[in-house]
């Protein structure tokens, strides 16, 4: 039964936070697995919320993602990918040209410095073209492993599972895949999810994160998956709810 906050505890105290998520009583397989299905059950088609035209724009708009929503990378990268569409005209186009569309994000100098590092490296190596393997991807400046993730599984449909700050919450709050770093939720929740929904998989858990599970105030009385989550403070719907 949901119930509300100790109105002793303050909800960010409550609920965890980003770096120190509640962690929540290991889900069985089985549990898990009905989870991730009502989940896919009610988004059957999920998709990325960042706007891209191809595997290079897909791969620099979730480098400019970092630390940043994807809402404020997509008021961006409409500017920024009809100045520059490819590897060679973002290396044209250089760290000030780059600059003068991100400013609004955060990390913006950094990002737009990695930008063109890495379109050059894709000219330089790989023939212009975004390659199709994590080592090569990796390689490339500001691209980590969850970055890789992302592209792999978007551009190149693999089963990878993208850990950013929703799904960690997620997968220890909800007893998914409890684990102290993004790769120990990752491993867990590549081994338990269901093999034919894991391609999916992170989109249903990131978007479920943004909008339901969320970080200061879980939205519970609105969960689908409600009935398979082990988190013991869950929250009665406020007053008036529909």
């Amino acid at each position: 039964m949901p119930r509300k906050p100790e109105a002793a505890r303050t909800g960010a105290a409550l609920h965890g936070t980003a770096r120190q998520p509640r962690r929540a009583r290991r889900m069985p397989a089985a549990q898990a697995a009905a989870f991730i299905r009502a989940l896919a059950e009610a988004n059957p088609l999920p998709r990325t919320e960042l706007d891209y035209h191809d595997p290079f724009t897909l791969l620099v708009a979730v480098v400019l993602s970092a630390q940043t929503t994807d809402a404020a990378v997509n008021r961006c990268t409409p500017g920024l990918f009809a100045a520059a569409p490819d590897p060679a005209a973002m290396v044209a186009l250089g760290e000030a040209g780059v600059a003068a569309h991100i400013r609004r994000i955060g990390l913006w100098q950094a990002k737009a410095r990695n930008v063109v590092a890495l379109s050059r490296l894709l000219l330089e190596r790989h023939g212009g073209q975004v390659p199709g393997e994590r080592e090569a991807l990796e390689a490339l400046p500001g691209v980590g492993r969850k970055t890789a993730n992302v592209v792999l599984n978007v551009a190149f449909g693999q089963d990878t599972m993208a850990v950013d700050t929703h799904i960690f919450r997620i997968g220890n709050r909800t007893g998914l895949a409890p684990g102290g770093t993004p790769r120990e939720v990752e491993d867990g929740l590549v081994k338990r999810c269901p093999a034919s929904l894991l391609r999916d998989a992170h989109h249903w858990l990131i978007l479920h994160g943004r909008y339901v599970c969320k970080a200061r105030a879980p939205e519970c009385w609105r969960c689908v998956a409600a009935a398979w989550c082990n988190y013991a403070d869950k929250v009665a719907a406020p007053a008036g709810a529909g």
